[in-house]
């Protein structure tokens, strides 16, 4: 990469800014998608007595997690992953633990938890998921190969390839990469009106939570378009 001018640095490290403030926040929204694609099954989990068990371990969980307690999280999304493994709520569960242990900087159990949905969880997109929550994981580790490494492994399902595509322009971004920034974003929002066009319920959701303008300031804030 040719070397950047004094007010190409300044607009570059003013986006790495606005990424590590925001960036994590924003790409933990998925979770909620991914929540409502499992809802869509909710009625076959509690039609079973194991489910109704995992319930309530997992609305343990959720009081824990809203009250920053990171021991009970933890023993909760233990017990799930242990007890009933094979049931969504152990999947989520992971998922939310290792959302608690990421806000409080303990990247190492989120990475656990995160590789154990990746490897454990019953539905693949979940798999893919985790697969992505663990590329930003890395990248909050500055750990960026192993971050590329993570989003290149495997073509995610199409309900998260335009999350792909930006996180692997994150990556980039992060390691100062810019014209390699601005062709994942490029590419993430073209997949994006492709996907709305075709209307794709996941693209139409995010499209409602103004998420096509996030990709848009990330393209913008590495030059655009070219």
């Amino acid at each position: 990469m040719a070397a950047l001018d004094l007010e190409e640095q300044e607009q570059l490290s003013a986006i790495k800014a606005w990424w590590k403030q925001w960036g994590n926040a924003i790409s933990w929204a998925v979770i909620a998608i991914a929540a409502v694609i499992i809802g869509q099954q909710a009625w076959n989990w509690y039609n079973r007595d194991q489910s109704v068990r995992a319930s309530m371990i997992f609305d343990a969980l959720q009081q824990a997690a809203l009250a920053g307690d990171l021991q009970k999280t933890r023993e909760a999304a233990g017990q799930l992953t242990e007890q009933y493994g094979s049931s969504h709520y152990a999947t989520l569960g992971a998922l939310l633990s290792a959302k608690v242990h990421v806000e409080n900087r303990d990247t190492k159990t989120a990475r656990a938890q995160l590789e154990w949905v990746k490897e454990n969880a019953t539905d693949p997109v979940l798999r893919d998921l985790a697969r992505l929550r663990l590329a930003y994981v890395l990248i909050e580790d500055q750990a960026f190969d192993d971050a590329q490494k993570m989003l290149d492994d495997g073509k995610p399902d199409v309900s998260l390839e335009v999350r792909y595509l930006e996180a692997k322009g994150d990556v980039q971004l992060m390691r100062d990469k810019r014209d390699e920034a601005r062709k994942e974003y490029k590419a993430a929002l073209d997949r994006f009106d492709a996907l709305a066009k075709a209307g794709d319920d996941t693209t139409l959701m995010l499209a409602q939570q103004g998420y096509r303008n996030v990709i848009e300031i990330k393209l913008d804030a590495v030059g655009g378009p070219q």
